[in-house]
């Protein structure tokens, strides 16, 4: 018996976060053990829930740090948790990732850097250039973070203006094996990106900052421009033989989350259709696109006839211009539903696998067809919020916000636009 729209929809969100989860992923990706020391290293949402998997499975000695995201901390044994700020770094992150720094040098070739990395890292293992401070860094990731750059852009910058990430956390391991152990939350799940890759080589350079700086019309703090300009120490690239030999491994991606919640899907006699695993633009924009193939479905049964549902994962932007409250899922719910304007048999969920959208306290929402009636009903008018950037208040009134907590993984978002049959 297939479980009622809303319910079905919960139930391909868990699936798809519990594939993810760390103590479920991590195991059959750990090395062998070094003839030396094994320094774990790791940074993100994930970190804390990492590390404990890599304990739960490794029997060999370990010491080491993670930071992750204030609330995400689970109890481990040997290896330290510390917590920080998320989006917008703050101290504890500095201090975390200068002490990750000294550990991980004048270390020999029989030993071994075991990086756990997910997404949020690039905010949470925060160590400024030189010449540049905790406080230039705030203001460089407050306006990225308002200007509707995606996170390769954004990761970009911050490499350029770090003195950890780009690769610059292996190169410092040197002669010590590096392994990186990663959960993606990034559209294509370029290692380079995912918390601006402090162990993977970096293709790009201070001009390419310097560009997506110009692009979204940032100059300011003048430290950072300074510093970009100068160009003195570029990231280690591709081919750097202090990188040679190193290992990375992905333990957990979007797709693989999205063939979870599509197997539920299946089980229920409903059809899966994997739109995309790295859907990127503004949200408002992507929802546009969404609300089209819904239609597609609705009117010509194409391009899979109902019941079926439409998934897609990535990572969307918004480009702040209201003064409301919201994240980019709880952005393109409100504008899905505004484009499919009460359209009948649909029911829509879309939210962050981390259990937080953007800076609030819910994963996501759902949106059906009865959703902008009951708001007009309370005197909400959804294009006036939309416009306001206030998803989260348009769905918090209407008791249609999901609220997980902190799910201790991170392969971005997850949506799902379930189509009944007629």
């Amino acid at each position: 018996m297939t479980p009622e729209p809303h319910a079905l929809l919960r139930q391909l969100f868990d699936a798809a976060v519990a594939s993810a989860l760390p103590e479920r992923s991590i195991q059959r990706f750990l090395p062998d053990p070094p003839k030396g020391r094994t320094i774990v290293i790791g940074c993100g949402k994930a970190a804390a829930a990492m590390a404990r998997a890599v304990e739960t499975h490794w029997h060999e000695r370990l010491e080491g740090l993670v930071v992750t995201r204030y609330g995400h901390h689970v109890a481990t044994q040997q290896i330290e948790v510390v917590e920080a700020a998320h989006p917008v770094p703050d101290a504890a992150g500095q201090d975390a990732a200068k002490r990750m720094l000294a550990m991980v040098q004048d270390l020999s070739e029989d030993d071994m850097v075991l990086f756990l990395v997910s997404g949020g890292g690039s905010a949470l293992m925060t160590l400024p250039a030189p010449g540049i401070t905790l406080e230039d860094k705030r203001q460089i990731n407050s306006q990225l973070l308002r200007s509707g750059a995606n996170i390769t852009e954004m990761n970009c910058v911050r490499k350029h203006i770090s003195a950890i990430k780009g690769g610059r956390l292996a190169a410092a391991a040197e002669p010590a094996k590096v392994v990186t152990l990663a959960i993606s939350d990034i559209p294509g799940d370029d290692p380079a990106v995912i918390a601006s890759g402090p162990t993977v080589p970096d293709p790009t350079t201070f001009d390419d900052a310097l560009a997506i700086l110009e692009k979204y019309k940032i100059r300011e703090p003048a430290g950072v421009i300074a510093h970009l300009r100068a160009a003195k120490e570029e990231t280690p690239k591709p081919g750097d033989p202090r990188l040679a030999g190193n290992v990375l491994q992905m333990v957990a991606t979007p797709q693989m989350s999205l063939e979870a919640a599509a197997a539920i899907a299946r089980g229920f006699g409903v059809t899966p259709l994997i739109l995309g695993d790295a859907i990127e633009g503004e949200s408002r924009e992507v929802a546009l696109v969404h609300a089209g193939i819904t239609r597609q479905v609705l009117h010509h049964r194409q391009p899979v006839p109902p019941p079926c549902v439409l998934l897609s994962g990535g990572e969307t932007t918004v480009t702040v211009r209201g003064s409301g409250r919201g994240g980019r899922n709880a952005e393109f719910l409100l504008a899905l539903g505004i484009a499919l304007n009460g359209a009948d048999r649909v029911w829509a969920f879309s939210g962050d696998t981390d259990g937080i959208d953007g800076t609030e306290n819910n994963a996501g929402a759902m949106v059906g067809p009865d959703s902008l009636a009951r708001a007009r009903a309370l005197g909400m008018d959804a294009k006036s919020m939309l416009a306001d950037n206030d998803g989260y208040s348009f769905f918090s009134g209407l008791g249609d916000l999901i609220i997980t907590g902190p799910t201790m993984t991170n392969v971005n978002d997850f949506r799902a636009i379930l189509i009944t049959a007629g």
